[in-house]
Parts: C-alpha cells; structure tokens; sequence
C-alpha cells in the first residue's frame, strides 16, 4: 500500500501534466484557477502565489484547505467539474510546500509559475472586459 506522501506525488505530477498537455485546451478551467488564486492572493495583499503560500502561518493553511476540501466536494456533487478542478489544482500547490521530496518541491516551483500566469492572465481579461455602464 502507497504512503500518503507517495499518493500525494502521484496525484501532484498527475495535475502537473494534465495542466502541461491540456490547460491550453481548456480555457474556462485555467480563467477559474487564476480567478480563485488571484482571489485569494489579493485578500492576504501578497504580491503573487508563491509569496501567498510561503507567507501563510498554519491556521490559515488548515482552514483555507479544509474550505477546499468542503467547495471541491460540493462542486463535483453539484456536477461542476471545472470549477472542483481550479479548487484541487490550488489545494496541490498549498500540500506541495510542505512535502520534503526533491521532485515535488522542484515541480512545486513549476506550478507556482503556472500560477502566476494564470493570474496575470486572469487580472490581463478582467482589465480589458467592457466595464458596465
């Protein structure tokens, strides 16, 4: 049987490739995840994702993946797989900073950077979108 360290690492570079081979493909997905992330990035008042994760003391970790815990689940009941998709590949990128393996933390920088696209691509859409009148 795997250890939750190795089921984890499964999982996490099993969300890197899927976000590599087929993020282009879904442009609504990657609009949520930087949606959700810069959210989230804006209310800490953090300069970006990786400075979000780095700077969050561990009750606000708990809670935050206990909320997507929560969110996720009822979106994948509710049949919104997309939006269950953004809240897990978020949920990856916090558990990833605190695991110890050389190739998660190495992948974790990756997804980091991937983040940080989907952000300035989020922020980009929302800057240029017809403002209501």
């Amino acid at each position: 049987m795997a250890s939750k360290e190795e089921d984890f690492k499964e999982r996490f570079v099993a969300v890197l490739q899927d976000l590599r081979s087929n993020g282009g493909k879904d442009p609504e997905a990657m609009f949520l995840i930087g949606s959700l992330a810069a959210r989230l990035v804006d209310r800490a008042k953090q300069p970006g994702w990786a400075a979000y994760k780095a700077n969050m003391g561990r009750a606000a970790y708990d809670k935050l993946l206990g909320d997507f815990q929560k969110q996720g689940n009822d979106f994948h009941k509710d049949g919104k797989a997309k939006h269950a998709y953004a809240i897990q590949v978020l949920a990856i990128s916090l558990i990833a900073r605190t695991q110890n393996d050389p190739e998660i933390r190495a992948g974790d920088g990756l997804l980091d950077e991937m983040l940080g696209f989907l952000i300035a691509a989020y922020r980009k859409a929302q800057a240029t979108a017809p403002k209501p009148n």
